[in-house]
């Protein structure tokens, strides 16, 4: 089973930038009630929906106090979680970030590690790449990130 997921977020002051769990030297941050990691958010979105769930959103209300600068790492844990719990294994995900700025690939690995212990899986089976806007739209203009993931998640035989 296959799913997809993206996610979109805007700059802000005043809050660390932080992607795949790892907090990115930026002198700005992502706005959202969570930690706003929208690598982490995309990845979710993704693994919920290869198995035909909710996305996030409905397992993290934006409104939720419970919620509120909440690490997307725990958000992730969730998915594996649910995976568990509906006799899923996580296979692999594959992922995007499309940003102008800041540059991101020397934080690779440890994006890959952090992702790959939450969700369960080997880093090896975190695919990140990361690809400007060309100076086009919002992303261009460095207003933000977005990410775009895609996740394969097997049944397992009872």
């Amino acid at each position: 089973m296959t799913g997809i997921g993206y996610d979109v977020h805007s700059f802000t002051e005043n809050r660390p930038l932080i992607l795949g769990g790892v907090t990115i030297p930026h002198p700005l941050g992502l706005d959202g009630h969570s930690d706003a990691d929208v690598l982490c958010h995309a990845i979710a979105d993704a693994v919920l929906g290869a198995m035909g769930l909710p996305d996030i959103g409905h397992y993290f209300p934006p409104g939720d106090p419970a919620c509120k600068n909440i690490s997307s790492l725990k958000i992730l844990e969730k998915c594996r979680d649910l995976a568990r719990k509906s006799h899923c294994q996580i296979i692999n995900v594959d992922s995007t970030l499309v940003a102008e700025t800041p540059k991101v690939l020397a934080y690779r690995e440890p994006m890959q590690s952090n992702i790959g212990n939450a969700l369960g899986i080997p880093p090896e089976r975190v695919g990140i790449k990361a690809t400007t806007n060309e100076g086009l739209g919002f992303i261009g203009r460095k207003e933000g990130i977005a990410a775009m993931a895609v996740a394969q998640v097997e049944k397992i035989p009872s």
